[in-house]
């Protein structure tokens, strides 16, 4: 991603690199947002080692789809170790929440339709 000041580069009609398209940042999660549409989000995140996102529910289903590093997702209580290369399912309605293995990046495919 270039500096702060600058708008994030656009995506349409090229190859880019997911790895490339955030960074990370010590002791935190950062996200950007790849594609809004009411039909459903993908969303790119960084997360810096021992972060996460705490236990919640989604009214709709989502894809996990880890880019780099590990991490753990529990899923109504399942844990389910997820490395670079793989993905899960966190369906509707189910309580999940994720935590850093190590640091990771992750593409987050929410379907809302």
């Amino acid at each position: 991603m270039s500096s702060k000041n600058q708008e994030p580069k656009q995506l349409e009609a090229e190859a880019s690199k997911l790895s490339d398209l955030i960074n990370y940042q010590e002791g935190s999660v950062v996200s950007r947002t790849l594609i809004d549409k009411k039909t459903g989000t993908v969303t790119l995140f960084a997360f810096d080692e021992k972060q996460g996102l705490s236990e919640h529910t989604a009214p709709f289903d989502a894809m996990v789809f880890i880019i780099d590093g590990e991490a753990d997702v529990i899923i109504s209580g399942k844990p389910v170790r997820v490395k670079q290369g793989e993905m899960t399912v966190m369906p509707a309605n189910k309580p999940h929440a994720l935590t850093a293995v190590s640091r990771f990046k992750m593409l987050l495919i929410m379907i809302r339709s």
